[in-house]
């Protein structure tokens, strides 16, 4: 039987590929993601062994992402600022890793329905879906039980979301002929520090402004009706 943490480690090798295949077959990016989405799905379920999955726990996924997805909207405006990474971090530290990671990853393909698809949108999927993966997995450690913690994670997955961007970025570049040295890798990460900054700012921002709530209110959410507990 699969427990959770070994579930939590197929995702993360099932993201590595994820990447590989969206590199290798850009032009087909919206059906890599349609399949990277319905197999995590099936592998997520895998944690309902025990009992039967329960359509409220679905439903209570599919409006977390759908707030998600749609909180970008409003701020398509301003480079890297929006609520949508703050959303997905409070999801997986109430929920956990596995619901964390699919809410990221619906949340990304689901917005760019409205903002734009691309071969961008696999690496937003990932990049997000890591954001409420990871943030499920160290719910339980000192670093995200205390507010400082959760700010300093905040902090990091602002320019982590920006550097796995980068790295798509990059090698389009350099699969496209243009050679990759250390002044080429420099020069891009440094021109996104500004964006890399402001996404951890409006991190920080909505967290220290609506964590505490969110985290009762789906955590009330959880208890009273025994919702994603993961087993």
């Amino acid at each position: 039987m699969l427990t959770k943490n070994r579930v939590s480690l197929i995702l993360l090798l099932l993201i590595f590929i994820f990447l590989y295949l969206a590199l290798q077959l850009e032009e087909h990016y919206l059906w890599i993601s349609f399949g990277f989405i319905i197999f995590t799905i099936l592998l997520v379920l895998v944690r309902f062994e025990r009992g039967s999955l329960e359509a409220r726990e679905i439903v209570l996924l599919a409006i977390l992402a759908a707030i998600a997805a749609v909180a970008r909207i409003p701020f398509a405006s301003i480079p890297s600022v929006q609520p949508t990474t703050f959303i997905i971090m409070m999801s997986g530290l109430v929920f956990g890793a596995q619901s964390g990671f699919l809410i990221g990853l619906v949340a990304a393909l689901a917005s760019n329905m409205i903002l734009g698809q691309g071969p961008w949108t696999p690496w937003q999927m990932a990049a997000w879906g890591m954001v409420g993966l990871t943030a499920g997995m160290l719910r339980n450690t000192p670093l995200l039980r205390y507010k400082w913690g959760k700010v300093l994670f905040a902090i990091i997955w602002g320019f982590l979301f920006g550097w796995i961007m980068n790295l798509w970025g990059l090698l389009t570049v350099t699969g496209s002929g243009m050679p990759l040295d250390r002044n080429v890798f420099l020069t891009y990460f440094a021109a996104s520090a500004l964006f890399d900054t402001m996404h951890a700012a409006s991190n920080v921002f909505f967290l220290l402004l609506f964590g505490d709530t969110w985290i009762k209110i789906l955590s009330r959410f959880k208890k009273k009706y025994g919702l994603l507990y993961e087993v």
